[in-house]
């Protein structure tokens, strides 16, 4: 009797497992703010190699030569395979708008038209500049594609991949990282820019 109220005595005193069991509840923690730390960074590096790439593919696309089909294709190719270089199965969604001047290009504003009934809307047979020569007034004076000479072009490249630790989504965070990269440059001046057609709208 009196071995036994010793031998549990000094199991109480005893500190052995104390430091693994410690561990134990706070290895979780621990672990889930490094592989956070770790997927910030991922996510940070991703974001700065997207613009560099999309900057790169921006000036490579303002040459005469980059307004082709196929060198197109080449270029968001080229984006493309930087991004799954560092995401695999990443997907890429690359636009390209062109506008008649930089101006246009920030503000994507409406195209000009004169208001001779001030009620805001190009209408009633009021002129106005398609300055994307769509054939009709448009809100958004942009165009698909990369446009001509002197024209300037929105690039805009959005990707989407799967987190570099799916488990974090046990904490809130989504399953896949989107981001978005977006740069505005002229076109070289190789030729003359398209004549701006006036109209009149219905």
């Amino acid at each position: 009797m009196m071995r036994r109220r010793r031998f549990i005595q000094a199991l109480a005193r005893s500190q052995a497992g104390t430091t693994i069991t410690e561990f134990g509840l706070i290895a979780p923690i621990f672990m889930t703010m490094v592989m956070g730390a770790l997927d910030l960074g991922h996510t940070l590096y991703m974001q700065s190699t997207l613009q560099g790439a999309v900057q790169k593919a921006a000036r490579d696309s303002t040459l005469e030569s980059g307004g082709t089909t196929a060198n197109q294709t080449a270029i968001n190719t080229a984006i493309t395979d930087q991004v799954q270089r560092l995401a695999k199965g990443a997907t890429v969604t690359i636009t390209r708008t062109s506008f008649r001047d930089y101006t246009k290009a920030a503000s994507r504003t409406k195209e000009p038209f004169t208001d001779t009934n001030g009620n805001g809307t190009c209408n009633a047979g009021e002129p106005y500049e398609d300055s994307n020569n769509s054939g009709s007034w448009d809100i958004d004076n942009g165009t698909t594609g990369q446009g001509g000479a002197k024209d300037s072009v929105i690039l805009s490249t959005q990707i989407s991949y799967p987190r570099l630790f799916p488990f974090l989504k046990a904490i809130g965070l989504p399953a896949n990282v989107t981001m978005n990269a977006t740069t505005v440059l002229v076109n070289q001046p190789y030729g003359d820019q398209a004549a701006v057609t006036v109209r009149n709208c219905t």
